[in-house]
């Protein structure tokens, strides 16, 4: 199939979107980077934006397939295993680097977690494939915002999560554990290589100047419109420009509690001897 639908989900919490992308004829769907709400204040979690998800997917008739997470998020906590709950039979998948970023965080926040992989039913390498039914899903490893984002290719659209936003916004920051600039630059440039009607949804709109919501564009706007990164803008420029802009960024609020979660598959830290569930929250890490 060479033309999905898309529908887009927005939570203007997070600044996050949400994308159900399925052939309207066979109804094969696959869902990508689904969120749990998260209140920091009462230090709570619902399903409100995957029952969204949900009620859109069964309206729909959909056979939702397969969840895959763009990247282990660094400002909204996954609802991953929610849309397994949902779903019975579907599967998580993530990138095969995953397990970069686990060992990292495992280390830093002293987390009790399985740094393997093992927690995602389908680990996705540079170039790897596979068939959610109708749908042909295509992984295109994207270092740099982490070690482990991946877009993917569904058609003629691919999904950027944080490494490509809209052109008026440019690209994902580069500061965390095991970011970098220069790997950024090389992703995006893998991207800029597809054909320049190719459809890019990205993974956040940060409606810069009180814009309305965007976040479809194409690769043929990002190559002469992003503001950060354009086609003919060279490695030096932008690795300075991009090192220079991230010094000056504050970390994303829910960089711990996400990172907690989202590296363990979407799952909560399991309950201590006390019954309870504690997000942990280390101090002077920046």
């Amino acid at each position: 199939m060479s033309t999905p639908a898309v529908k887009a989900f927005f939570d203007p919490a997070t600044w996050t979107l949400t994308y159900v992308v399925y052939d309207p004829a066979t109804k094969d769907a696959v869902l990508i980077d689904p969120v749990m709400d998260f209140d920091p204040l009462s230090v709570s979690v619902s399903k409100d934006s995957v029952e969204q998800v949900a009620e859109f997917v069964k309206s729909q008739g959909l056979k939702l397939h397969v969840s895959l997470e763009t990247h282990a998020h660094a400002d909204h906590l996954s609802g991953a295993q929610l849309v397994k709950e949902a779903f019975d039979g579907i599967k998580v998948g993530a990138a095969a680097s995953i397990t970069v970023v686990q060992k990292t965080f495992a280390g830093l926040l002293n987390m009790d977690i399985a740094t393997d992989g093992s927690q995602f039913d389908v680990l996705l390498a540079d170039g790897d494939s596979f068939q959610a039914g109708s749908l042909k899903v295509e992984a295109i490893h994207t270092p740099g915002h982490t070690p482990a984002c991946t877009t993917y290719k569904i058609g003629d659209a691919i999904f950027t999560g944080d490494t490509m936003f809209m052109p008026d916004f440019g690209t994902g920051r580069c500061d965390f554990p095991a970011g970098s600039a220069e790997d950024l630059y090389n992703s995006i440039q893998k991207l800029y290589e597809l054909p320049d009607a190719t459809r890019v949804f990205v993974g956040h709109d940060y409606q810069p100047g009180g814009r309305e919501l965007e976040y479809e564009t194409t690769i043929g706007a990002a190559k002469t419109q992003n503001i950060q990164l354009k086609a003919d803008t060279s490695k030096e420029e932008f690795v300075t420009w991009r090192s220079e802009r991230d010094a000056t960024l504050r970390p994303p609020k829910l960089i711990f509690q996400s990172i907690q979660v989202n590296a363990d598959g979407g799952k909560l830290p399991k309950a201590e001897d006390n019954g309870q569930v504690y997000l942990k929250l280390p101090m002077g890490i920046f």
